[in-house]
């Protein structure tokens, strides 16, 4: 997993990236890295991408089932431009080497437009690929502002920005802690270090102190240290950036010993695993995340039938079923699967969705995302109206 900012220049990657698909194609299948036919015969191949396994495998599986369902439904309405979906499944683990490996095997097999990754830190490099070979490319849930910062025209999220969470977070830390101690920790990766930093940037602008400012590395199994000095520093709110793993098992230590400060966090905790993993210590941690979509009207067919097979689609399923609904809208639109065209598509209006009417901005960010407090509660997370 990722475990730095994401600063290597648009040209190193560029460098490094031509070599990388010609190394890893006989693991993509062989065959070359350049542009592929945007469908073949009956049907158009288009991909989801993301931790399929590992320690973050539960939002591999969220985007996974969101973009089956997505296709199964589109071909059980004929398709998109008459032609059935076929859909190819990447595993990058949240790792960038892996992203560059799977976004490589994407070309390789054909895919013309990519549901994923869900690290940014995956999400970044992957890009670059899809980019040189005219895929279009949507994440459901990398929020690295970096990402669409790179002026990449067929680059868009159904997920909101670091930037934009980030203060929402600031500002509810201000309303209920002015003049405490408060804490802000990250776990070093794009998208933990990025949260922090803006949360940070919000509430140091507004004249708040932060009492400890500290890190934490991925997949670490002793937070004793940093407990002892949340402890020692009085701190009576913990603001971390990180993935739901982590943070499940730094509150269960931090309970276990004796901390009693209140945790809150970003939309990686929207995953049952992180109570798997805190336990009883979970209840009270929050985590924002753009308002559930599962009650919208336009997500209730869907939801049904996620319900019926057992499925709760939790975390970014919906979100992940909405970037195929997306791109397919706009392929039908713009007539054809050239990324460029289906790019002008979805900026030029807006595209109805299961999580509600989208529209992006010039960067391919979303107009506007609606923030939420969810707050753990004996293993429910419910919304805070």
């Amino acid at each position: 997993m990722f475990t730095g900012d994401f600063d290597m220049t648009k040209q190193s990657f560029r460098l490094a990236l031509i070599a990388i698909p010609l190394l890893l194609s006989a693991c993509a299948g062989g065959g070359s890295s350049s542009k592929q036919p945007a469908a073949s015969g009956n049907e158009i191949v288009i991909g989801v991408a993301g931790p399929m396994t590992a320690d973050l495998a539960a939002f591999g599986e969220q985007l996974r089932r969101g973009a089956e369902q997505a296709v199964a439904d589109l071909n059980a309405e004929g398709g998109v431009l008459g032609k059935k979906l076929r859909l190819v499944i990447g595993d990058d683990q949240c790792d960038p080497k892996r992203a560059v490996r799977v976004a490589s095997n994407m070309v390789e097999q054909g895919v013309v437009f990519v549901d994923g990754h869900f690290c940014s830190g995956s999400s970044i490099p992957a890009s670059e690929i899809y980019q040189e070979a005219g895929v279009l490319q949507i994440t459901p849930s990398s929020t690295n502002p970096v990402l669409t910062e790179r002026g990449i025209a067929t680059l868009f999220r159904t997920t909101g920005r670091d930037d934009r969470q980030g203060p929402f977070a600031a500002t509810w830390l201000l309303e209920n802690y002015a003049g405490k101690n408060v804490a802000i920790i990250d776990d070093g990766s794009p998208y933990g270090a990025g949260l922090a930093r803006e949360t940070e940037r919000t509430m140091t602008g507004k004249g708040a102190a932060i009492a400890v400012r500290d890190s934490y590395t991925q997949r670490q199994r002793d937070f004793s240290s940093l407990i002892g000095k949340l402890k020692a520093a009085n701190i009576e709110a913990v603001y971390v950036g990180g993935y739901h793993d982590d943070i499940g098992l730094l509150v269960r230590q931090a309970r276990e010993q004796g901390f009693t400060g209140a945790f809150a966090a970003a939309d990686a905790l929207n995953t049952y695993e992180f109570w798997s993993i805190a336990g009883s210590a979970g209840d009270g941690v929050r985590y924002s995340d753009g308002s559930s979509a599962v009650n919208l009207v336009s997500a209730k067919s869907v939801v049904e039938k996620f319900r019926a097979d057992g499925y709760e689609p939790e975390g970014y399923t919906l979100n992940s079923y909405a970037a195929v609904q997306a791109w397919a809208s706009a392929a039908e639109i713009a007539g054809t699967t050239d990324a460029a065209k289906v790019a002008q598509a979805l900026h030029g209006g807006i595209i109805p969705t299961v999580i509600g009417d989208l529209s992006w901005d010039a960067k391919g960010d979303l107009t506007h995302v609606n923030y939420a407090w969810y707050v753990w509660d004996n293993g429910r997370a419910i919304e805070e109206p």
